[in-house]
């Protein structure tokens, strides 16, 4: 049975190639909404250039996609609210300096 638990854990493994943290940990990851055999993931990106956006997204849909169960991935990209350093857990933030 998916879960959200599962698909954060899952999530847990794509990394930032840039700041080397994983995207749930950067707070990247705002929902995850389940129907079924489909995720939809909404996330945001440090920056709206960030130049590992596709990439970062190709991972998201690539680790929620091998979980037994997923049928459908969608990946939205949103910048409603803005990300930022108060989204990261404080580990991340420890790891970064901030």
């Amino acid at each position: 049975m998916l879960s959200k638990e599962s698909i954060e854990k899952a999530l847990q493994k794509v990394i930032d190639p840039e700041l080397h943290l994983d995207v749930m940990s950067l707070g990247l990851i705002y929902d995850i909404i389940i129907d079924g055999t489909k995720v939809k993931v909404l996330m945001s990106l440090t920056s709206p250039v960030c130049p590992y956006g596709p990439e970062l997204i190709a991972d998201v849909r690539r680790n929620a996609a091998a979980l037994e169960g997923v049928t459908r991935v969608e990946v939205e990209i949103t910048f409603s609210p803005p990300w930022g350093p108060e989204r990261m857990s404080d580990e991340a933030r420890i790891a970064l300096g901030i």
